[in-house]
């Protein structure tokens, strides 16, 4: 991933904050997340008062830039066939049922061939994922983006696109053709229609409007008014990318 069009250095992961969400609505939510997650420690069958322990988090990137550096490594390992498959061990496991510190929210496709977490070589609690066909967004895709940014300071916005996303094929044919697709995979096609370039054709079509759906995803996602604040302030980048099937190399899409 290049890293030419990042974002200046901001001076640090800052707290998060949401003008459309109280402090004491994202008290009870953070206090709900850790409740489930001490609950789910307490049902294994190995749990003791010792493994409750609250743990301190592990070093995160803390800026926009420090993100995509981590993502970039960690797709050349992936590529190169010298992925480390790192935070797995049972100490992380432990650590992580007290939080959860990731550095970087991916919104990608539901393509089983493209797990954010291969093909960025990360491990647990290192990325929220929000995976929809095609990066379609909707209020549910909205939200999960926006917990991570507000609730959760990550630093790094991803918008995910591949090589030959059959989502993608799907809406450029259904326009071609005019027959609607089942149930409810036409709102998918439907959804990504106003990013269909037209001034190409065939499978030349498919592979510029993947671009196209990147770019309009991500700029959708950047001018969401909280979001918009903090990549003003340098705390947040909001980049789209796209992931080759055939290199395995992830790259950016400007």
């Amino acid at each position: 991933m290049n890293l030419d069009d990042a974002p200046p250095r901001g001076t640090g992961r800052q707290p998060a904050s949401s003008p459309t969400a109280t402090p004491h609505r994202r008290t009870l939510l953070r206090a709900a997340l850790t409740g489930a997650a001490a609950l789910g420690a307490g049902l294994a069958l190995d749990a003791s008062p010792a493994s409750a322990v609250t743990a301190a988090p592990r070093p995160r990137p803390g800026t926009p830039a420090e993100a995509l550096r981590a993502l970039e490594a960690g797709n050349h390992r992936w590529r190169t066939y010298r992925e480390r498959h790192p935070n797995e061990s049972p100490a992380v496991r432990q650590s992580l049922t007290s939080g959860q510190y990731p550095f970087a929210v991916v919104l990608g496709c539901v393509d089983s061939r493209v797990p954010p977490e291969l093909v960025f070589d990360q491990g647990l609690g290192d990325l929220l994922t929000v995976r929809s066909a095609g990066e379609v967004l909707d209020e549910a895709v909205l939200g999960s983006v926006a917990y991570g940014v507000l609730e959760l300071a990550v630093p790094l916005v991803v918008v995910l696109g591949h090589q030959s996303c059959g989502a993608v094929r799907a809406a450029v044919e259904a326009e071609e053709s005019g027959e609607p697709l089942p149930a409810h995979i036409q709102y998918l096609a439907d959804q990504i229609s106003p990013a269909i370039d037209h001034t190409q054709a065939g499978d030349a079509r498919v592979d510029a409007t993947i671009d196209a759906q990147i770019r309009l995803v991500r700029s959708r996602l950047a001018a969401e008014p909280d979001l918009a604040a903090k990549v003003t302030s340098g705390q947040l980048a909001v980049v789209g990318a796209r992931y080759e099937l055939t290199t395995q190399r992830v790259h950016r899409v400007s």
